[in-house]
C-alpha cells in the first residue's frame, strides 16, 4: 500500500486547510487509516483515525477543530479549521489492515504504511 499525501501549505493562524491521502490500492477500505503529525525536535503525535465501519477517534489537542473523513474513492481526508502556529508540523497519512484503537493510545508502531508526508506551515 503506497499513500500520498497533499494539501499542506502556508496559512495564517485562525485559517484552514484541508489534507488528503491518496492510496495505491483498493483494499484500504478494509483498513484503519489515521493522520499523525511531527514537530521539528518532537515525537510523532497521532491525530485521528477512521475505522472501516466510520467510526472516528481524535486526540483531544484536535479535537472540535479537525475532522478526518474518507469518500467512496478511499480518499482520505484531514479538514482542519482554526489552525495556530502550536499546530505547524509535517502531517502523515497512515493505514493499518488491524482495527483502529483509540488514537490516543496508538502509536507509530501500530501503522504499518505510511505517506511521505506533507508540511503545513501556520503563521
Amino acid at each position: 500500500v503506497q499513500l500520498v499525501e497533499s494539501g499542506g501549505g502556508l496559512v495564517q493562524a485562525g485559517g484552514s486547510l484541508r489534507l488528503s491521502c491518496a492510496a495505491s490500492t483498493t483494499t484500504v477500505r478494509y483498513y484503519c487509516m489515521g493522520w499523525f503529525r511531527q514537530a521539528p525536535g518532537k515525537e510523532r503525535e497521532g491525530l485521528a483515525s477512521i475505522d472501516t465501519d466510520g467510526t472516528t477517534s481524535y486526540a483531544d489537542s484536535v479535537k472540535d477543530r479537525f475532522t478526518i473523513s474518507k469518500d467512496i474513492k478511499n480518499i482520505l481526508y484531514l479538514q482542519m479549521n482554526n489552525l495556530n502556529p502550536e499546530d505547524t508540523a509535517m502531517y502523515y497519512c497512515a493505514a493499518d489492515s488491524l482495527p483502529c484503537g483509540p488514537i490516543r493510545f496508538q502509536t507509530s508502531e501500530d501503522f504499518g504504511f505510511w505517506g511521505q508526508g506533507t508540511q503545513v506551515t501556520v503563521s
